[in-house]
């Protein structure tokens, strides 16, 4: 490897090895059928022509989200006590790897007028392939301490979410040049008609990004297979695993009062990523809603805020290692609660709060031209920095915070405390949005989950370089 000049080469334990890449890029596999899935172009799909009404339809959807929500926070910590009591991860990660992608590449058959699957199936399936997705997300995380060594750990955790949302953008891309927008949008660059002969009529080109995902999974995840480390196996059989488990959750919980730093890492980080995930979800509505824009707004919004969450993964592994772990998280999310804070500021005629001449054109733009949109622009790409980078310190925190042996027991945990209140935002965004009448209002509200997650964090103490965690 060639140095810069002027650098010095990485010391031994440093260097991110073939197995520690090969961990990462699992992300790249999966976390694309997310933006593609669950946000921009399935899930729209299901709940405007499956479903046929917009507002059914996002109930239903919500409903089939939520009983794999309920799931999740049942079982995830028992799949966790099992793997630790199994030792290795691969096998485990194996089978819910190929549930996820069953379950993704069925949803080719979800066809309007219940010509595919009906509705009935269509929602065990999405809340099957939800359970799957969390559940690899659980056993990928428990490998991470075995994948990189602590020197690289927050490196390699940052690098997952890179190349995840780096994924994300090249699919969402693709997908819309070459199969979305053909025949749509008079366009050079744009085909006249979409890749593959897919039928408009039939609603493949909504409906292929199923086959695309399912196949984009399994081809991307073979690199963990092959060369990330797993650990030893301990011989016992997944049915005494998950019986033995049970006992093990209930300890772990239990013992959780020994670990009262982590218990209360757990209780912090379960608030802050509610509001982290609200944003996400609600940016979207209120930029529509608010601001106005349309549908090339919001995609092109999508995609850009996609390609900034690129730069959050490599954020936090610089964040983590120039002022440590705890420092990062406090930094990020702090950083989220102050961007989230201007963005409810905007308007078309405020900005901070102050009013503004409505409608005036600062640049010769066809798309995000007022003063009021750049503004909220901005704030919203650093706020997605400062939330993909929050993703990627708290999951290398954790790993630092976990006590030796319970790595999986503890991301089991950890995938509970992004579940367990996965209500609460709603609830919030829905009763101050219907108390003040106003989605600034019920945007807004999101800031009291940032907060009470970020003084809960005060409260933790950092991890030592043992990884004593007795403190």
């Amino acid at each position: 490897m060639t140095i810069a000049p002027g650098l010095s080469s990485p010391l031994p334990g440093q260097e991110i090895s073939r197995g520690a890449w090969s961990w990462a890029l699992f992300e790249w596999a999966r976390n694309p059928w997310v933006i593609l899935g669950t946000i921009y172009v399935f899930a729209p799909y299901v709940s405007n022509v499956v479903i046929g009404d917009p507002v059914r339809g996002q109930a239903m959807i919500a409903g089939w989200h939520a009983t794999a929500g309920i799931i999740i926070a049942i079982t995830s910590p028992f799949l966790g006590a099992a793997a630790d009591r199994m030792g290795r991860r691969k096998p485990l990660l194996a089978a819910a790897i190929a549930a996820l992608a069953i379950c993704i590449g069925a949803m080719w058959w979800a066809l309007p007028g219940n010509a595919g699957l009906p509705l009935w199936l269509l929602g065990a399936v999405t809340t099957a392939s939800g359970v799957a997705f969390v559940y690899t997300e659980v056993l990928h995380n428990s490998m991470l301490t075995r994948a990189a060594p602590v020197a690289v750990l927050s490196r390699v955790s940052g690098l997952g979410l890179s190349l995840g949302n780096a994924a994300s953008v090249l699919l969402l891309v693709f997908v819309l040049v070459t199969i979305a927008l053909p025949g749509q949008v008079p366009l050079p660059f744009v085909p006249d008609a979409p890749l593959f002969g897919l039928d408009r009529a039939q609603h493949e080109p909504d409906r292929v990004v199923t086959i695309l995902c399912a196949i984009w999974l399994i081809l991307f995840a073979i690199p963990l297979f092959l060369y990330t480390p797993d650990l030893t196996t301990t011989g016992e059989k997944l049915g005494d695993a998950m019986r033995h488990g049970v006992g093990n959750v209930i300890r772990t919980i239990r013992k959780l009062n020994h670990y009262r730093n982590t218990a209360l890492f757990l209780v912090a980080r379960m608030l802050y990523a509610d509001g982290k995930t609200a944003i996400l979800i609600f940016s979207g509505v209120y930029a529509s809603g608010v601001m106005g824009w349309g549908l090339l707004e919001m995609l092109s919004y999508g995609i850009l805020l996609s390609i900034f969450a690129v730069l959050g993964g490599i954020v936090s592994g610089w964040l983590d290692h120039a002022v440590g772990l705890k420092r990062a998280v406090v930094i990020e999310i702090g950083v989220t609660l102050v961007c989230l804070i201007f963005m409810v500021s905007m308007s078309p005629t405020s900005i901070f709060f102050m009013p503004t001449e409505p409608n005036v054109v600062v640049w010769d733009s066809p798309l995000f031209a007022t003063a009021p949109e750049l503004a909220y622009l901005a704030f919203a790409v650093v706020i997605a920095v400062s939330i993909t980078a929050a993703y990627g310190s708290s999951r290398a925190l954790m790993a630092r915070l976990a006590p030796a042996g319970m790595e999986g027991e503890v991301f089991g945990l950890y995938a509970l405390s992004g579940s367990a209140t996965a209500w609460l935002a709603p609830g919030l965004v829905a009763y101050f949005t219907t108390a003040y009448h106003s989605l600034r209002g019920g945007f807004a509200s999101i800031a009291l989950l940032l907060l009470a997650g970020l003084s809960l964090l005060f409260f933790v103490s950092p991890p030592q370089p043992n990884r004593d965690d007795t403190a």
